[in-house]
């Protein structure tokens, strides 16, 4: 019986033994948390955070709706430039995926240039640097638009690594039953490109919506902004952050789950085909 291999080691089954291991683990983990939790609500009580005046704002219907109205800004915000992130890096993908040197030297050197610039400095720019150039964008866009080009450079490369990923045999195949080499990219190649990277794209979304807690340095009225007069409306400031933390939990928490969910879907059949096979 020959040794297992590192891909039978990270895609196989675990057995018992890594089953009880895992087990244990993961009860030895709920235990420390239990026991952090435990260590900072008993913090919380000495400090006077658990008083009535600090939660009892979040019984009413007009506190929620508030937040409420700073989560949809949030998520239009997100959604906004994980569209145009989506499309600057399928564009940058084309381009370095050229054979022409200059059109792909020209996406390189842009998706480096997106990947190691921090958004933050890329929202300063909008904030600061145009309108001293005359172009004066809305707060919508001063944290929109900084976020979908620091997102697009990722995207590209996730694109990049889908479109790589898809037999060479597919568009060979194509080709040579007349498709023209447009028609094989847009029919054969990167429909099969995008089903694998779809997982990648929705945990993207999840660091672009990250990102536009930035929108306090453009005055945007996001969630985070909103929070923050809440704070000065009701001198609570652990138990607002708090519960702002907590949205952004479950959000990001349902993306991930979405993320996994397509993933699985999409490996199943080929386990089955492979399966079948057999």
């Amino acid at each position: 019986m020959s040794a297992p291999t590192i891909r039978d080691r990270l895609y196989e089954a675990p057995g018992p033994r890594t089953r009880r291991r895992v087990a244990l683990f993961t009860v030895l983990a709920l235990i420390g948390l239990g026991f952090l939790l435990f260590i900072i609500i008993r913090q919380f009580a000495r400090q006077g955070q658990l008083e009535a005046r600090y939660w009892d704002f979040f019984l009413k219907w007009s506190t929620w709706r508030y937040l409420g109205q700073g989560l949809l800004s949030t998520l239009k915000a997100a959604l906004t430039a994980a569209v145009i992130a989506i499309a600057l890096g399928f564009i940058l993908m084309r381009g370095k995926l050229r054979q022409n040197p200059v059109p792909r030297w020209i996406a390189t050197a842009v998706i480096e240039f997106t990947r190691g610039v921090p958004t933050l400095l890329l929202i300063y720019f909008f904030f600061l640097v145009l309108p001293r150039m005359g172009l004066n964008l809305g707060a919508f866009w001063r944290i929109t638009l900084p976020c979908a080009i620091s997102a697009s450079g990722i995207i590209a490369e996730a694109f990049r690594a889908g479109v790589n990923a898809v037999p060479k045999g597919q568009a060979e195949a194509a080709l040579s039953l007349g498709l023209s080499n447009t028609r094989t990219f847009y029919q054969v190649v990167f429909p099969q490109a995008l089903r694998f990277v779809i997982p990648s794209l929705i945990s993207e979304l999840v660091i672009v919506l990250k990102d536009t807690t930035f929108a306090y340095v453009v005055s945007y009225a996001d969630l985070m902004q909103h929070a923050k007069v809440l704070i000065t409306s009701h001198d609570a400031l652990v138990s607002v952050y708090l519960v702002v933390a907590v949205i952004y939990i479950l959000i990001n928490y349902a993306l991930n789950r979405m993320s996994d969910r397509i993933a699985q879907g999409n490996r199943r059949p080929t386990v089955q085909r492979q399966g079948g096979a057999a």
